[in-house]
């Protein structure tokens, strides 16, 4: 290390355009001998840092966003998860938690891996940036969830002050369909569906389900060679609450959401749909 010395100016600097501490960025610059670029790559450094040893902190807090193109045909849902509400509330960390999206959206990544490696600003990735908030923030700071769904119309709805996004797509592009896509969006994240329709649910949920109808029917005394029939049956009932388009419209109890669909337009459907909410 040279003998540099750091001036206060150069601190204010360096903390202007990292939003890191006074101490933390004198020392960096220290480090770095007054390499402005240097300095700040220690402070990333610092972050990841920082980050691991707060890998085991819970961040349950934070923003989930939903974006949508312009022609409505992609949207994405990114999750920018933090330990406190008093961070998630911050307006800089929901405008970062929009960059995210936004680069989400333009790139439209494959999974969640390929958004984090994807760049954010110049030379540094996205990851690299939420490696940098662990530092400023002092808080475990992660991009918990990636989402994304393409569909001749996808609408999007926001839940609970950026608690909770959904996006549904749907098989015909027309803007009039919007308020009804609005509607399933509103369904789905108040009744929280695991899959679109019963060909959706994984297998393991449904053997599970049957086990769990078995052994309820077997303890209401039911005889053995009927407990598979009983079971299916249940199956039936847990395919109404679970499933978006067989779960009873929750604005209309006299129709499924397949129903209140077809109501609008006898060729509409819902082709898919993603939830994501916080914790």
């Amino acid at each position: 290390m040279s003998e540099h010395l750091i001036s206060a100016s150069e601190v204010k600097k360096l903390r202007d355009i990292t939003g890191a501490g006074m101490m933390d960025c004198k020392k960096a610059l220290a480090e770095a001998d007054g390499d402005f670029e240097k300095a700040i790559e220690y402070l990333r450094k610092k972050g990841q840092k920082v980050s691991a040893k707060r890998a085991d902190r819970e961040a349950k807090e934070g923003v989930v966003l939903a974006l949508v193109s312009e022609d409505h045909s992609k949207g994405v849902i990114v999750k920018l998860s933090s330990e406190t509400d008093f961070v998630a509330k911050n307006e800089d960390f929901i405008k970062l938690t929009e960059k995210f999206g936004k680069i989400a959206l333009d790139l439209f990544p494959a999974d969640i891996d390929t958004l984090l490696s994807a760049k954010f600003d110049g030379n540094i990735t996205i990851a690299d940036k939420v490696a940098e908030q662990v530092g400023v923030i002092g808080e475990k700071i992660e991009l918990a969830e990636y989402q994304k769904i393409e569909a001749p119309l996808v609408v999007t709805y926001i839940h609970m002050g950026n608690k909770a996004a959904v996006l549904v797509g749907m098989n015909k592009k027309d803007e009039k369909f919007i308020e009804t896509g609005r509607n399933v969006a509103m369904q789905a994240a108040a009744m929280k569906p695991i899959a679109l329709d019963k060909d959706d649910v994984d297998a393991t949920v449904i053997e599970k389900e049957i086990e769990i109808g078995k052994e309820q029917a077997r303890n209401e005394g039911k005889p053995e060679n009927m407990l598979e029939k009983i079971a299916v049956g249940k199956l039936q009932k847990f395919y109404k609450e679970s499933t978006l388009l067989n779960q009873t419209y929750v604005k209309d109890n006299s129709m499924d959401i397949r129903s209140y669909v077809k109501s609008i337009d006898k060729d509409l459907e819902v082709t898919g749909f993603r939830h994501v909410v916080l914790g």
